[in-house]
């Protein structure tokens, strides 16, 4: 039986990582109406809006990636990139502590770290149609009731000069709307933008040392191009 909208889903638009097409996820969302698009995506797995970003994760793979460290770096990825990232783990609870030989209090932590000092909420869900289902409800909250956009860059056409302005920062490795958005309320230019220092860029909120040294270096390696 098939997944119906409580609610109109007109105008719904969630961006999903190609990594998840596989999954029944996606056609779970656009049995409810929401418009799938599939992209690959930096950051995180599904995109409701420009605020909120969501890494879902299976239990075995959650713990995996305990296991492998990969959920630290996934996540700081996440909550650098969106003002309200959100954890979605997939499965039954109580294999949490079943699955890998992983000792119980280790898991606990990480989950009291996610929750605490990385301050990302962790939603949990029994399976593929109940992800669609609360990721749904997440992007209609946002979208229709919040009135918030959702955007990836060359998806949705500049207007006005803020947002040509936004559109240009915004082609920097590893920078959002989000944060083309602070990079220009401190610099108020573009120009002061693409020439500011890595020490000054790390000062952004979002951004940090790494990054900043990335897009330092994208604005002045020299161009090697293709010859015709």
């Amino acid at each position: 039986m098939k997944a119906q909208a409580l609610l109109p889903a007109e105008g719904i638009r969630i961006f999903a990582d190609n990594r998840e097409s596989p999954s029944l996820i996606n056609r779970y969302l656009e049995e409810l109406g929401a418009e799938v698009v599939r992209k690959n995506l930096e950051v995180g797995d599904f995109i409701a809006s420009e605020r909120v970003g969501i890494e879902r994760k299976r239990i075995s793979d959650f713990l995996q990636s305990i296991t492998d460290q990969r959920i630290f770096k996934q996540l700081s990825n996440l909550r650098e990139s969106f003002e309200c990232p959100v954890l979605m783990i997939e499965g039954n609870p109580e294999l949490l502590f079943l699955e890998r030989r992983i000792h119980g209090n280790s898991i606990r932590g990480v989950l009291a770290h996610i929750a605490i000092d990385s301050r990302i909420p962790i939603i949990w869900t029994q399976n593929s149609r109940e992800s669609a289902a609360q990721i749904f409800w997440i992007a209609r909250r946002e979208q229709i009731q919040k009135s918030n956009s959702i955007s990836i860059r060359a998806s949705k056409k500049a207007r006005t000069h803020a947002q040509r302005q936004e559109f240009l920062v915004a082609g920097l490795p590893h920078v959002n709307t989000v944060l083309s958005r602070r990079l220009l309320k401190k610099f108020r230019t573009v120009r002061k933008v693409f020439t500011a220092k890595p020490d000054k860029l790390k000062r952004v909120p979002g951004l940090g040392e790494e990054k900043a040294k990335r897009i330092w270096e994208l604005i002045n390696k020299e161009y090697k191009g293709k010859k015709k």
